[in-house]
């Protein structure tokens, strides 16, 4: 049976700050993020099955990306906790604000990593991440694709 691609786009809205970049996202600032997930699989044969035709039910992917990423950081602010952002973080959740500390420089590029290894984690085991587009501006996005990382 031939391999298919399926998409599901997501968008939310999160803060970040890069400590020691040399530009103006040092500061503290947001985007309207919008996820492209494409994972790959097989349609499922089994007509019995109610999921029948399908790779994976969009809804099944929906939840999936949802709880790992769009509910975690929709509207939150990352900072990465091996900087002195420790401190304003500190003081932002002390104010009630959603605040995530990561262990990386929170980029478009790590945390599309970040994304995918949640996802594949969650995935079917019949269902693979394919690629991962996360669009931080218009005209800007970084992507993760599955055979970048084959080892």
């Amino acid at each position: 049976m031939s391999k298919i691609r399926i998409t599901k786009q997501f968008s939310f809205e999160t803060g970040h700050a890069l400590y020691g970049y040399d530009g103006k996202c040092k500061n503290v600032h947001g985007h309207s993020y919008k996820l492209s997930v494409t994972v790959i699989g097989t349609p499922i044969t089994d007509k019995s099955n109610v999921k029948y035709g399908m790779v994976i039910d969009f809804g099944d992917l929906k939840k999936i990306v949802k709880e790992e990423i769009v509910d975690q950081f929709d509207h939150a602010t990352v900072f990465n906790k091996n900087t002195p952002h420790i401190e304003l973080a500190k003081e932002l959740s002390n104010r009630d604000h959603h605040v995530i500390l990561v262990d990386y420089q929170p980029t478009s590029e790590n945390m599309v990593i970040d994304f995918a290894e949640k996802i594949i984690s969650r995935l079917p085991e019949n269902i693979n991440l394919f690629s991962l587009r996360l669009q931080e501006t218009e005209t800007s996005f970084a992507e993760w694709f599955a055979s970048d990382n084959d080892e």
